[in-house]
This record gives C-alpha cells, sequence and structure tokens, in this order.
C-alpha cells in the first residue's frame, strides 16, 4: 500500500475514534484515554529501557482507580487535584530544564521512573478532568483543544515549509523553524475564536480564555513535541512504537496533548483571578 494512502487512513481511523469516543459518553472517554496510556507506559519504558510489568500495572491501577470515582460522581477533593497539578508541573519543567540541557543525553535510572510518573501518567490523568466545569461533562472541551493542537502543528508544517529560514531548535528537530513555530500558534489563535464563538457557543469571554488555550498549545505543544523528540534521540530511534501506520506510537501522536495537559489545567485553576 502507497505510504502517503496508509498515513491517511491510520489517521482518519484514529481522528475517529478519538471524537466518537469523547462525544458518545464520559465512560467512552475514560476507556478510550487509559487504552491510550497503557500503549504511552508501554511505549516510553521501550524508550529509556525500563520493565514494563510493574509501570503497566502501577499506571493501570492509578488510572482506572482516579477515573472510577470520577465516573461514579465521587468528586476527589481540590487538595488532591492540586498535589497532581504541582507534581506533573515539577516534572514538566525538569523536563524542559533536561530538553535544553545540551550535556544531558543519558537518562538516570530514578529520573526514568519519575519522568514516567510525571511526563505520561499523570497528565493522562489530568486530560480526564480538564473536560468537566460546573455543569459536568462537556465533550467540546477536550475536543476544542484537540482541533488547537492540530491546527497549530498543521500551520506550523505549512508556514515553517513555505517560508522558514531560522531554525527553532536544530539539534533536537532540523525541520521546526522559527517562523513555523509563531505561524503555528497565530494560526491557532484564530482557530480559538471559531471555536469559543461558533462550537462552544460562549460569551466574549470565551473567547479571551479560548485565545489563552491557543498560545499555551502553541508554546508548550512545541516544548512537549521536542521533549519526545530528544527521547527518541536517545534511544536512537525514529518513532516512538508503531501501532498507527505511517504516524508511529501513541506517544507521537499524543506528545503534545500530555505535555500541554498540566499547562492547561493550571489556567483553569488561574481564570477566577483573571479579570477579562
Amino acid at each position: 500500500m502507497n505510504e502517503t494512502l496508509k498515513r491517511a487512513i491510520s489517521g482518519a481511523i484514529y481522528i475517529l475514534l478519538l471524537i466518537f469516543s469523547i462525544t458518545y459518553s464520559t465512560e467512552s472517554f475514560f476507556v478510550l484515554f487509559g487504552i491510550f496510556l497503557l500503549i504511552a507506559v508501554y511505549e516510553f519504558c521501550e524508550l529509556v529501557h525500563l520493565n514494563k510489568i510493574i509501570p503497566i500495572i502501577s499506571a493501570f491501577l492509578i488510572y482506572g482507580s482516579v477515573t472510577y470515582l470520577e465516573s461514579q460522581h465521587i468528586p476527589l477533593s481540590k487538595s488532591f487535584d492540586y498535589t497532581l497539578l504541582i507534581a506533573t508541573l515539577v516534572i514538566s519543567f525538569y523536563c524542559m530544564y533536561f530538553l535544553f540541557d545540551d550535556k544531558q543525553y543519558k537518562v538516570e535510572k530514578v529520573w526514568k521512573y519519575l519522568f514516567l510518573l510525571g511526563y505520561v501518567i499523570l497528565p493522562f490523568i489530568i486530560i480526564t478532568k480538564i473536560p468537566f466545569g460546573v455543569k459536568g461533562y462537556n465533550h467540546k472541551i477536550i475536543i476544542g483543544i484537540f482541533i488547537l493542537i492540530w491546527t497549530n502543528d498543521t500551520f506550523a508544517y505549512i508556514v515553517g515549509k513555505s517560508i522558514g529560514k531560522h531554525k527553532l531548535y536544530e539539534k533536537i528537530s532540523p525541520k521546526k523553524t522559527i517562523e513555523g513555530f509563531i505561524g503555528g500558534i497565530v494560526f491557532a489563535m484564530i482557530a480559538s475564536y471559531f471555536i469559543a464563538k461558533y462550537y462552544i457557543e460562549g460569551k466574549e469571554v470565551a473567547q479571551y480564555i479560548w485565545l489563552g488555550f491557543a498560545v499555551i498549545v502553541g508554546v508548550f505543544g512545541t516544548i512537549g513535541d521536542l521533549i519526545e523528540s530528544k527521547f527518541k534521540r536517545i534511544a536512537n530511534v525514529k518513532d516512538s512504537g508503531a501501532i498507527m501506520p505511517g504516524h508511529g506510537g501513541i506517544l507521537d501522536r499524543l506528545d503534545s496533548v500530555i505535555f500541554v495537559a498540566p499547562f492547561i489545567f493550571l489556567f483553569y485553576q488561574l481564570l477566577p483571578f483573571i479579570k477579562f
């Protein structure tokens, strides 16, 4: 089969499965991302050469416990949410340090487990919290964020391919350019206006909130992609896996989403203190 056709078919199946699961019910959303998490844990363990059994069981138990309580409408305390967020953000900031530290091209064993927890497992739990607002589960929120990520990625590539001349971080991702990075953010911001006004059907405040989401997605989504690229460079592999023909693994598809999630959730917590 032609490589382009193979890529198009697997990409279409992924998008349809994602949209159907998110929109069908809370339970189908939890189940799909639980499956994604287990695959992502497997792929990450492969990248950093960790035994897979204990991490996969741990991820299943942690994710399963939290989502079971959420599906039963048993709210976890705000303290749990804040602890979850702080722990994830600490690892996220260390991931950024790890990315830009030219001397770090080896991952110590203790950090392999900490990265597994804070870079993979905990962000998936945070993703399951993002669609829940005062009125309960709202699938449009998570789909809107995916649209922003896809818009950012698509136009970063198009703009970078068309007019990109200055490399963003060549030693990790030779094809990314500063022009593409800026172009991706600009088009994500444009998309955020249409999402807020016509898809979410929110008021003017919603447009400002989604504009904030677009900037977060553009900046931290790119960083998340670069961090995964560094892990792959250390492992000397092109893709994190081969579950999606032409696209690679689940980590390759969700690297931006899992890194963006804690910063979106942090933005949520700060909204009551922001005057629009």
